[in-house]
């Protein structure tokens, strides 16, 4: 008799993951992440001066670097299938479409962890070849690991959202792109100015740097609510009422 049970949430999580590195464009976008974090951690530890070559900038070098195109990863975890019009495949074989979701943002958030420790051992190495020899060299709080691997996971989060958003792989890239850079503009007008500050999504970026005041994780808070939560909400409900050609 054929097995009818269902799949877990774990077994399609590692196949969104499979999908995400078995495919041509998956592979080197993912291969070019890896390569500008090497750049940028080689640029870092050989320039500029001692007191920038600390365990603590390092990670926040390396971890900026990989975060400027592993987003796209996530976009186009949810967005290929739409594009290379795999989807009826995939919902053919769970129904259940919710499921898919969670496993795609699951193995999002699990390539996001792969990249705090590649940001974490590139910054070790950076370090020891520059070798500022100042007190503090090595020091990196546990706090700052967190916040980082809280910006990784929630960029890639919202990568997921964008794909799933617009369902197209080009229109959802450069909307993660230039979206933000219009939310900032528009910030900078003196009459919004102060509503806008906590919708823009530059609030994040000191999350690498230093351990965040109260404030800051409330402007961040609700910059994640506009950014990932409601955009994964409206690509969600998308995914589950769209028709498959």
């Amino acid at each position: 008799m054929r097995d009818e049970r269902r799949p877990s949430l774990a077994r399609l999580t590692l196949v969104e993951l499979r999908k995400a590195t078995d495919t041509r464009a998956g592979f080197w976008l993912q291969l070019s992440v890896l390569a500008l974090g090497v750049l940028v951690m080689l640029i870092s530890a050989l320039t500029g001066h001692a007191g920038d070559h600390s365990l603590r900038q390092l990670f926040s070098d390396t971890s900026q670097a990989i975060n400027a195109l592993l987003p796209v990863v996530g976009i186009l975890l949810v967005s290929s299938e739409w594009s290379q019009r795999t989807a009826q495949i995939t919902f053919t074989l769970v129904p259940r479409r919710g499921r898919v979701v969670a496993a795609k943002v699951g193995a999002a958030l699990l390539i996001a962890l792969a990249a705090v420790v590649v940001s974490l051992l590139l910054a070790l190495l950076g370090t020891a070849i520059a070798s500022p020899g100042l007190p503090g060299t090595w020091s990196l709080p546990a706090g700052q690991i967190g916040q980082v691997a809280l910006y990784l996971a929630v960029n890639m989060v919202i990568g997921v959202s964008f794909g799933a958003l617009l369902l197209s792989s080009a229109p959802a890239i450069v909307s993660y792109f230039l979206v933000p850079i219009g939310i900032a503009a528009l910030g900078t007008i003196n009459a919004i100015q102060d509503v806008f500050r906590w919708f823009d999504q530059s609030s994040m970026q000191h999350i690498t740097e230093r351990l965040l005041s109260g404030n800051e994780w409330a402007r961040t808070g609700t910059s994640l609510a506009f950014w990932m939560l409601l955009p994964l909400a409206i690509g969600t409900w998308r995914i589950l009422r769209s028709e498959i050609n």
